[in-house]
């Protein structure tokens, strides 16, 4: 099913792609986009996720650096039948993580230094168990591929309103639809780009929350740290973020600070509404109880319990099940 929903992303990306090539050159510029589109695609398949880890600056960790996290992850990998993913580390103060990878045998985790420092040990293993559920069904290659295709479409609508300025609605006979659809096209394509990445993120964010609450065994762990991830993140502004915002989908909560047209098309559902479900799976939940909660201030530097050393200060926190 993994593989089907992909190949439909993959054709409406190309599609789009057609179409801003149509627009800006008529038929020759559909087949110079869909050759395009066509290279574009398999280069993402296989490249898409080295591309977002280096983006985001993310180192790849083992496990003397960081043997408690690093645990975790393999504590939570072999529960869900998986193998162990690489496991990477952002140098970014939001709190947030994504999966990536175009399979389960080539997955990654990255979570940011943030995250790291300002969650409790269960609410980590919550985040973990809900990455390590995209990658079991394969959502984070068809997230990690719209992330590419977006951007693209992205230059492709910015080249098209260009060629406005180069006098190509007067020069380009071959195109039908004039400097109007041109301009239509650049405006139309990236909305229909975010519209894709809206309709992917919010389906798979409710679906990864239910089966990582399943894997971790405690939905209220992960209800938790989606309240303070949320927190954090309205709060600690994600640079890479924002320069990259074809990205945001990928990461657990939205890492965008921009309100308004942003706000509208978020690519993830209200914190509260995941809370909500979550909290609905605990025997004992209280759908309200997280409503109140204060907002999360980071940690300050050195409280981290995963310092860069690797050693882990457990004294100040009870353990979960993960030692």
């Amino acid at each position: 099913m993994g593989y089907i929903r992909t190949g439909l992303l993959l054709a409406a990306m190309t599609a789009l792609f057609m179409v801003v090539g149509f627009a800006i050159g008529g038929q020759t510029g559909m087949l110079i986009a869909f050759a395009f589109a066509c290279v574009t695609n398999l280069f993402a398949y296989w490249n898409a996720d080295k591309m977002v880890l280096h983006m985001y600056g993310a180192r790849q960790i083992e496990r003397q650096d960081a043997p408690d996290f690093y645990d975790l992850v393999a504590t939570l990998a072999q529960r869900a039948a998986l193998p162990m993913p690489k496991v990477y580390v952002m140098d970014n103060p939001q709190p947030n993580a994504f999966a990536t990878g175009r399979n389960p045998e080539h997955a990654a985790v990255a979570a940011t230094t943030g995250i790291l420092q300002m969650l409790s040990r269960e609410e980590l293993a919550g985040v973990m168990a809900h990455e390590l559920s995209h990658v079991k069904h394969r959502d984070s290659l068809t997230m990690t591929i719209t992330a590419c295709l977006s951007g693209a479409i992205g230059m492709l609508a910015n080249f098209a309103q260009m060629s406005l300025f180069w006098g190509g609605m007067q020069r380009d006979r071959n195109n039908p639809l004039g400097g109007i659809g041109v301009l239509v096209a650049a405006i139309v394509a990236p909305l229909a780009a975010m519209m894709v990445q809206f309709a992917i993120s919010r389906s798979r964010e409710f679906e990864a929350d239910r089966l990582g609450a399943e894997l971790c065994g405690q939905p209220r762990w992960l209800a938790s740290a989606l309240v303070k991830i949320s927190n954090g993140a309205a709060q600690i502004p994600n640079a890479e973020a924002e320069a990259n915002p074809a990205t945001a989908h990928l990461f657990i909560i939205n890492p965008l600070h921009g309100g308004g047209i942003g706000s509208l098309f978020s690519t993830h559902p209200s914190t509260q509404d995941r809370v909500d479900r979550l909290l609905a799976m605990q025997p004992t939940g209280n759908p309200t109880a997280w409503r109140e909660a204060p907002a999360a201030a980071a940690a300050t530097p050195g409280t981290s319990r995963f310092p860069r050393s690797g050693t882990v200060d457990d004294g100040a926190r009870p353990r979960g099940p993960w030692g």
